[in-house]
């Protein structure tokens, strides 16, 4: 980031939000399509997984509200609308296709929500912030693929609905590092707070000692 960005973005974009007191934890599309090489999606953000995992086990050590999502069409892709017509690749994402399916070791557990999407956004269509009004939560912390797309999109809805986002940096990814640190910027100036996982986990853990 270079100082004359920095220098005509202070003053005016650098509030903060902080971390709320009850958060919920979403992890964004960590399905297939990102991890195998042979499909037109993939990002090479294995790492970025790797990292989704170990926040994901301190949330629930936390006892958090933890929410996958996933992008599932009808086979004709009526229901894609717009978006499957602008993004030729999202047909990988008819239901039950197999670049759809939970990666190793990001599999839901029986008391965790999966929620199907159709559009960038996890808020967009779904019922995810009447379940979060519901269950008291004040802020979300975000994971998941990829940061222009689908974290981005779903960063943007959370502020508006009016939650906290919290988007947890190491575990989010894009195919290229441009769109991903540009995106990461514009979220944590605008939106919501871009947070390093290492000071995630040590706030889920003062939760959990606290519980």
């Amino acid at each position: 980031m270079t100082d004359e960005l920095q220098d005509n973005y202070a003053g005016v974009f650098d509030g903060g939000l902080g971390f709320g007191r009850k958060p919920a934890l979403i992890l964004v599309d960590f399905v297939e399509a990102y991890f195998d090489k042979g499909c037109d999606l993939y990002a090479g953000v294995e790492d970025v997984l790797a990292n989704a995992i170990v926040l994901r086990d301190a949330a629930r050590r936390a006892g958090l509200l933890i929410v996958y999502t996933n992008v599932a069409y009808a086979p004709s892709l009526i229901d894609g609308g717009r978006f499957a017509q602008k993004v030729a690749p999202l047909a990988n994402f008819v239901a039950g296709h197999p670049m759809g399916a939970w990666p190793d070791g990001l599999v839901p557990a029986d008391n965790e929500l999966v929620i199907s999407k159709q559009y960038a956004s996890a808020f967009f269509g779904t019922s995810l912030a009447s379940t979060l009004t519901a269950n008291g939560n004040d802020s979300l912390i975000i994971a998941g693929l990829t940061t222009s797309g689908c974290v981005r999109a779903t960063c943007v809805d959370c502020c508006s609905h009016g939650f906290i986002p919290i988007v947890a940096r190491q575990s989010v990814g894009d195919r290229h590092p441009g769109p991903h640190e540009a995106n990461l910027f514009d979220m944590q100036a605008k939106y919501g707070e871009v947070v390093p996982d290492a000071q995630v986990i040590d706030y889920l853990s003062d939760l959990q000692g606290g519980a």
